[in-house]
C-alpha cells in the first residue's frame, strides 16, 4: 500500500468510527486495528486524533462544500437550489460521511471547540452569502432577509433529511418546497 493508500484509508475508516462512535468514542488504536496498521504508522501521518479530526472538517468537509458550490451552474435561483439539494444524493459514500460529520460539528454535536467556533463562524455568512444570491431574484419581497432565513432553513432540513437520515428525495419535491420559499423568483 502505498502512503497516499495508506492515508486514505486512515482518513475512510476514521469517518466511520467519528460517525459511528463520536469524536469521544473514538480511539486512535481502534482507527489502527480497522486499517490494519501499527498506531506509529498512523502518528506518522497525524500528530493526534484531533489533528486526524481537524483534517476531515476543516480540509474535506470545507473542500467538499466549496467543490459543491463550484459545480452549480443554473440560470434560474429555484433550479439552482434545486440541483443543489438533489444532487446530496447522489454523494460518494466518503463525502456523505464526511458532510454528515461536517453537520454534527455545525450543530455542536460533535468536535472540539476550536471546530465548533469556525462552524460558528462559516454560519455567521450564511444569511449574507444567500442573500447575495437571491437579492437579484426577489421582486417586491416584504422583507427579503426573513426570505432568504426560511429558504436557509428549508435547505438545512433537506440537508439533513438526505445527508443525515438516508432519505431520498425527489427533484420535483425539492423543487416544489423551494418554490414555495422563493416565490416570484
Amino acid at each position: 500500500m502505498t502512503d497516499t493508500d495508506l492515508k486514505t484509508r486512515i482518513k475512510e475508516v476514521a469517518v466511520d468510527h467519528f460517525n459511528r462512535n463520536g469524536y469521544y468514542g473514538t480511539t486512535i488504536r481502534n482507527i489502527a486495528k480497522d486499517v490494519q496498521c501499527s498506531l506509529p504508522m498512523i502518528y506518522y501521518y497525524y500528530k493526534n486524533k484531533k489533528d486526524l479530526f481537524d483534517e476531515i472538517i476543516k480540509k474535506d468537509y470545507f473542500a467538499l462544500l466549496k467543490r459543491r458550490a463550484e459545480q452549480l451552474h443554473a440560470d434560474n435561483i429555484i433550479d439552482f437550489y434545486t440541483e443543489f439539494v438533489y444532487e446530496l444524493n447522489n454523494l460518494s459514500s466518503y463525502d456523505r460521511k464526511v458532510y454528515r460529520l461536517g453537520i454534527k460539528v455545525y450543530l455542536s454535536f460533535d468536535g472540539d471547540e476550536e471546530l465548533m467556533e469556525i462552524m460558528d463562524e462559516w454560519e455567521k455568512t450564511l444569511v449574507a452569502r444567500h442573500h447575495q444570491l437571491v437579492r437579484p431574484h426577489l421582486q417586491g419581497a416584504d422583507n427579503d432577509v426573513a426570505v432568504v432565513r426560511t429558504l436557509i432553513h428549508l435547505l438545512e432540513n433537506l440537508i439533513e433529511s438526505i445527508v443525515v437520515k438516508n432519505r431520498f428525495h425527489s427533484e420535483e419535491e425539492i423543487r416544489e418546497e423551494i418554490a414555495i420559499v422563493l416565490r416570484g423568483c
